[in-house]
């Protein structure tokens, strides 16, 4: 008998026989109740809360299977809830864990022929409720996050009763999916990948492979890998070789080199496992030196500074997640030259081929075990429970290239300070927090000895249980004063991390997000809608409050989405640079986020959907491998240089003042060597040489041995509101190109954040630009349907904020 993939043909039924609807796995709850017609789109104006009940019920998803032979097991993985499992009636198994796979004899309640399967899934939000009760105290979850209670008490994606940026939908379902194979088959259950590195200037890698095999004992495993071929007998169920890679091609990340990967091969029987294996060697380096503890990533003997964004799931229901938009918002990280994302611990582990996407794209992988801002029980049902998802999700994972980190959690620690029970009885808590940390450090290393491990995000280091939001001298810092304490942008200089792992500032979602899920009469910042949309306390208000800082106040509404996310990219790109520019005492940004859920005000650069936001357009330049940046120091501005490349290049640099009118005065210019170990100054201009309203202006090209570019960029030294800008009469001209678009624009005066939007989806080669006189700048527009004709418009600074209704 073959294995039977049991993905069509179910029915989902509620407990109380209102519905019952088809459905093929896998699936979320809330997509199918949708999807047949019998709720709103859940992201459409103010909905969500009028699908919630479908979470407060239980319901039943059912099949048939014909079995041809009754000694047999089922295969389960993704059930996401608290699922009883029944086969012909017979209870065979209370599944409590999204994060595992689950596999199940069946051999004493199945039979030839027709059986009946049904997964009986319990209200998520009742089983919360009812596992809480049961605790000998209150276990606390982060309400200002989850409108529905006690999410920490699942071992479920804790962001799905809610978060500061999320929907409260509390979907469950089956997210990977049901099989029926026979029982006792040879299978090969996980590998092992090895790899020792004898000379990291890339002389020679030994790989070791090590297969564990269920009923396989005395069996040949025949290994492929690196053009050799190995053959090795089950013993204990366990069968190994070693491959020896005497020049290998080496993994990098993105912007290092290339990222070769060798396919693996196994085979025992009819069983067949495939991997792809990047060789890289990449240590995580956590050095005592005179400012504190150092924390850096170190790949094949080069120190790499980690720059990069936040990850969290593509979609609030995972039952509309597809792996092409996946593969685009990786893309993007990409683009904007980022060599890493943080896979959030409020999440959940990404299936096989995600990191098989950032295996291929050179994304490193910072993985959070899936705990998030709550505290968690401690009892040894629970802690075995964990322990179990941490080796299944460790084996799964640990031969990836892209693996760079697992982290204990995202922001426990916090909570213990947070939470008034916490402090309340510290000792309590915190006991209970170590017995979770240590359950999640021992289950890695039994099963990885080699992994990287860090105990929180943030952490000042391993048994630290100190302030790592404020303290900046050792680990990684999460960095929220500039958005939570309303502190200005410049705040972010005063820091000195050694590894910034959050940090972040709202925008409002893009205009075109916001016509396809707000109606008109809804596009009024203090609008329902709009409060709808925005999951963090104040959010709005904060966003628009700051606006009054720096910049004159719009008067429409289109403006104000604009200028919000100016001020997003002027945020993050001021803690970027500055941070950058403390290398190598600072060795990595991860900015919060990437991605969003959901439509809403956030902290993404990607709008949902993938569309770039402004900030997204900002990070590929903030992120160049080559920058050069103002760092403010007293009444002067120094000028640095950071080279993020394999080598160093020489590079010349151009810094002028500019007027509102365009007119360009040349203040300095130099050519230096860029070494690439850390950042230098080269130039030092006193502030006084600027008139009242200028502002600079700077270009710099560089070239090396493989490598050449440009880049450019300016600096306000006062609030932009301060300078009397001018229409800058902004024109366009389009040229079609075969699957393009090549669009030049030129001002009459000096025009800043320059934003084209088109009519139609598609990928801008650059936008926020800076636009001068008699400079015109070419910028390209590739269509996602390449059939569709698209017509731009054009934002810039000016017209948001002194041109007026129009």
């Amino acid at each position: 008998m073959a294995e039977i993939e049991l993905t069509q043909g179910w029915r989902f039924a509620d407990a109380q026989g209102d519905y019952d609807l088809p459905v093929s796995l896998p699936f979320d709850s809330v997509s199918t109740v949708v999807n047949a017609g019998h709720g709103p789109e859940p992201y459409a104006g103010d909905t969500e809360a009028a699908l919630r009940w479908i979470a407060t019920r239980d319901w039943v998803l059912r099949r048939t299977v014909t079995l041809t032979q009754a000694d047999v097991e089922m295969v389960l993985s993704g059930l996401d809830g608290i699922v009883d499992v029944l086969v012909n009636g017979v209870a065979v198994l209370t599944a409590d864990n999204a994060f595992r796979t689950w596999r199940v004899d069946l051999s004493h309640c199945a039979h030839v022929g027709e059986n009946q399967i049904e997964l009986r899934f319990r209200s998520v939000v009742h089983a919360a409720e009812a596992l809480q009760t049961s605790q000998p105290f209150y276990i606390p979850y982060h309400k200002g996050n989850c409108p529905i209670s006690n999410i920490n008490m699942l071992r479920k994606q804790q962001c799905d009763f809610g978060w500061d940026w999320n929907a409260a939908l509390a979907p469950f379902g089956v997210s990977g999916g049901v099989s029926i194979c026979p029982a006792m088959k040879t299978r090969i259950a996980h590998l092992h990948v090895a790899q020792e590195h004898h000379d990291i200037e890339a002389e020679s890698v030994s790989v070791t492979v090590t297969a564990h095999v269920e009923h396989g004992d005395g069996a040949v495993v025949e290994m492929r890998f690196a053009d050799r071929t190995r053959e090795a007998v089950v013993t204990d169920g366990v069968a190994q070789a070693v491959f020896f890679v005497e020049v290998p091609r080496l993994w990098w990340p993105n912007g290092q080199g290339d990222q070769p990967l060798y396919p693996l091969e196994l085979r025992c029987g009819e069983a067949v496992a495939t991997r792809r294996i990047g060789l890289r060697r990449i240590e995580h380096v956590t050095v005592q030196d005179a400012k504190g503890t150092g924390f850096k990533f170190r790949v094949n003997g080069r120190d790499v500074f980690a720059k990069g964004a936040n990850w969290i799931p593509a979609d609030a229901l995972h039952g509309r997640i597809e792996r092409d938009n996946v593969r685009d918002l990786l893309q993007s990280a990409v683009d904007a030259h980022m060599n890493m994302i943080r896979v959030w611990g409020g999440g959940r582990y990404e299936p096989d081929w995600f990191y098989d996407l950032c295996d291929e794209m050179g994304l490193m992988v910072w993985q959070d075990f899936m705990f998030a801002c709550n505290l968690y029980p401690a009892d040894r049902a629970f802690l075995a429970n964990v322990a179990a998802e941490v080796r299944e999700q460790v084996q799964r994972l640990q031969h990836h290239a892209c693996l760079a980190l697992w982290c204990g959690d995202n922001e426990l620690l916090g909570m213990l300070h947070e939470f008034p029970e916490a402090r309340a009885n510290r000792d309590r808590y915190l006991v209970m927090y170590d017995r979770l940390n240590q359950t999640l450090e021992h289950a890695l290393f039994d099963t990885d000895p080699e992994a990287n491990w860090w105990p929180s995000s943030p952490s000042l280091g391993p048994l630290n249980f100190g302030d790592a939001w404020h303290e900046d001298s050792s680990g990684d810092m999460h960095v929220w004063t500039v958005w939570h304490e309303n502190m200005p942008f410049e705040a972010y200089r005063e820091m000195r991390p050694r590894f910034v792992s959050e940090f972040g500032f709202q925008s409002f979602p893009s205009m075109a997000v916001i016509r396809r899920f707000i109606a008109p009469e809804d596009r009024n910042m203090a609008s329902a809608v709009m409060d709808a949309h925005q999951k963090n306390a104040g959010g709005n208000a904060r966003i628009v409050g700051t606006m009054m800082r720096d910049f004159r106040l719009p008067e429409r509404f289109e403006d104000l989405v604009y200028l919000s996310q100016v001020q997003q990219g002027l945020a993050i790109k001021t803690a970027v640079t500055a941070w950058r520019a403390l290398k190598p005492h600072c060795m990595g940004t991860l900015y919060w986020q990437l991605n969003d859920t959901w439509p809403c005000a956030s902290w993404s650069s990607l709008d949902y959907g993938g569309g770039w936001k402004i900030l997204h357009h900002m990070a590929a330049r903030f992120y160049a491998p080559v920058l050069v940046t103002v760092v403010p120091q007293g009444d002067k501005d120094v000028f640095k240089l950071i080279n993020d490349l394999p080598k160093e290049v020489d590079v010349s640099i151009q810094v002028a003042a500019v007027t509102p009118k365009g007119d360009v005065r040349p203040l300095a210019e130099v050519c230096v060597t860029a070494m690439t170990h850390k950042a230098f100054d080269v130039l030092e201009l006193e502030r006084s040489l600027l008139k009242q309203d200028e502002l600079y202006v700077f270009t710099w090209q560089y070239k090396g041995q493989n490598e050449g570019g440009e880049g450019g960029d300016s600096h306000a030294p006062q609030p932009f509101k301060t300078y009397d800008l001018i229409d800058p009469q902004i024109v366009i001209e389009t040229k079609e190109l075969r699957g393009k678009v090549e669009i030049t624009l030129e001002a009459r005066a000096l025009a800043l954040f320059v934003m084209l939007e088109a009519d139609q989806p598609g990928r801008f080669s650059a936008n926020a630009v800076t636009l001068l006189p008699d400079m015109p700048q070419k910028i390209t527009f590739v269509p996602q349907d390449a059939d569709m004709k698209a017509n731009f418009t054009v934002q810039n600074l000016y017209e948001a904020t002194l041109g007026g209704a129009r």
